[in-house]
């Protein structure tokens, strides 16, 4: 797989880092970035139509969404769901290219995560995603049991880019987590699983951004607009093989 990244911030430096200890990568583009980098597959992207895929972790993808369409390839957001446009809809049907946005931990790995579990079977009773964000830690909200080292935490409900609930958790420092908390009915009664991850910050969105970039590189996601969880277990996956530590729990009631 060819992929061009153009990191702006910390989490695409740590996602190029990250793709690099990937057997099948044969080239990682930098775009607009100088590099060090002594690997023979890292090179300066000149040519986007040479790649795979174009990955960004800008603030605002929209160039990075006309770029990758100019040059035919597919695109991989960190964010830039709230950017997507009707018009933009049409460009990708018509150039049947695959645009994947929020390939981040609370909209990417999240959802995974819940996906996973419905997989599982059984009536599907309630769905609880969460994640944390940088922000003042609460005192009161709803409950949320995060693998350590964030731990127990409170949120506060919101919606997010597709309009369902979900919970925020303000958090300080340099820890983040995920977690996806479901209630299920079967043969055996009501069971509640509990998956969740916790780790850095910083490398847990570079994980996140990194295992859709490989999806998308190796043609996982359909064309037009897809959130980085959308083809389920196999985004998962490809945390997991990147190092993602899954920590988990259930209870019956």
């Amino acid at each position: 797989m060819r992929i061009a990244i153009e990191a702006t911030q910390e989490v695409g430096r740590r996602a190029a880092r990250i793709l690099l200890n990937e057997f099948s990568l044969q080239k990682l583009g930098l775009v607009a970035e100088e590099h060090s980098v002594t690997d023979k597959r890292v090179e300066r992207a000149i040519d986007l139509s040479s790649y795979d895929v174009l990955v960004t972790d800008a603030a605002d993808p929209r160039p990075a969404f006309e770029d990758s369409l100019e040059a035919n390839i597919d695109c991989v957001a960190w964010r830039g769901a709230e950017y997507f446009t009707s018009s933009l809809s049409d460009d990708l049907e018509v150039a049947g290219r695959s645009l994947v946005v929020n390939a981040n931990l609370g909209q990417g790995i999240g959802p995974a995560l819940a996906g996973h579990e419905i997989a599982r079977g059984g009536e599907v009773l309630e769905i609880e995603i969460a994640w944390t964000e940088p922000g003042r830690p609460l005192r009161r909200g709803t409950a949320i049991p995060f693998p350590d080292p964030v731990g127990a935490r409170w949120g506060r409900t919101d919606t997010d880019a597709w309009g369902q609930s979900v919970t925020i958790v303000p958090i300080k420092g340099i820890w983040a987590a995920a977690m996806a908390r479901i209630t299920t009915a079967g043969t055996e009664g009501v069971s509640t699983r509990v998956v969740g991850v916790s780790d850095q910050a910083a490398h847990l969105e570079a994980l996140s951004l990194a295992a859709a970039a490989a999806a998308a590189a190796t043609g996982a996601y359909p064309m037009g607009r897809q959130g980085a969880a959308d083809i389920g277990d196999s985004y998962l996956h490809r945390a997991i093989e990147m190092g993602l530590d899954i920590a988990f729990f259930s209870y019956s009631s």
